[in-house]
């Protein structure tokens, strides 16, 4: 009896102790993944096509990425070990910066216009600025975490540990493929070709969308095993495993991409 006072104890603590932040980031998350499945309605029940700068495929998939990454991030991020202040700072900035991408990139689609690359009038200019300053953001905060991570200051043992690091390397990946098509599709706007942008600067995107997502996925791979009860040597082997899975799943996505 004394243990399961203790364990409701500790629960109730654990849920008054959580941040009002990452409450409000698994909140915000949700309603991320809500609008990208509304946005995968109306593409079911309209005539658009799927693929094209202008199209419902935009607001859906970013809504969709962005949504789980963002709960993602307050999940991980609460395994780290760094200052409770920098870490609201860092997971609110990353939520504020999630809600304004994925807001700037639907309105575009409900207005019939490219989101990306566009500079046709002051309002899309102000638009493709926002998420030009977002990306960056993004790339700040998610450094941040990768920073503490890759230093292995995470509440847990080796197989989480390495998850996480492995995780972040992949992340860091993933920032720098859409950092390349950025830079690609800025380019050839700037020297006038727009429609090519439009058309080639995704080419990485099969390796920015499974990179992008280690995050996750392998974490919860450690924490599964967790759950099963599994000692730590066992657990360590099964996340080694997925992580070298996840590496080669990682260079096909990449041989795909410079196809």
């Amino acid at each position: 009896m004394p243990t399961t006072r203790n364990t409701i104890s500790l629960a109730g603590l654990a849920r008054h102790e959580r941040p009002r932040v990452e409450t409000l980031a698994y909140a915000l998350g949700g309603f991320l993944l809500l609008s990208g499945g509304a946005h995968f309605v109306v593409f079911l029940v309209g005539d658009s096509p799927w693929e094209g700068p202008v199209s419902w495929r935009k607001p859906t998939t970013f809504g969709l990425s962005f949504g789980l990454t963002l709960i993602t991030v307050a999940w991980i991020s609460s395994m780290l070990i760094m200052n409770p202040r920098a870490r609201a700072w860092v997971l609110g900035i990353f939520a504020a910066v999630c809600v304004v991408k994925v807001a700037g990139i639907s309105i575009q689609a409900w207005r019939r216009v490219p989101s990306h690359f566009n500079t046709e009038t002051p309002f899309d200019t102000r638009i493709a600025m926002s998420l030009a300053v977002g990306g960056a953001l993004l790339a700040i905060t998610l450094g941040v975490l990768a920073f503490v991570a890759l230093r292995g200051r995470v509440r847990g043992g080796r197989d989480l540990v390495l998850a996480m690091r492995v995780g972040f390397a992949l992340l860091i990946v993933a920032l720098g493929t859409g950092v390349v098509m950025i830079a690609e599709g800025t380019t050839l706007v700037r020297e006038g070709y727009p429609q090519q942008a439009y058309e080639t600067a995704g080419f990485l995107e099969p390796l920015h969308g499974v990179t992008l997502h280690a995050v996750l996925v392998l974490p919860l791979v450690a924490e599964m095993t967790r759950w099963l009860g599994w000692p730590e040597r066992r657990r360590y082997r099964a996340v080694t495993v997925a992580c070298a899975a996840y590496l080669a799943t990682s260079l096909g996505a990449l041989a795909l991409s410079l196809t």
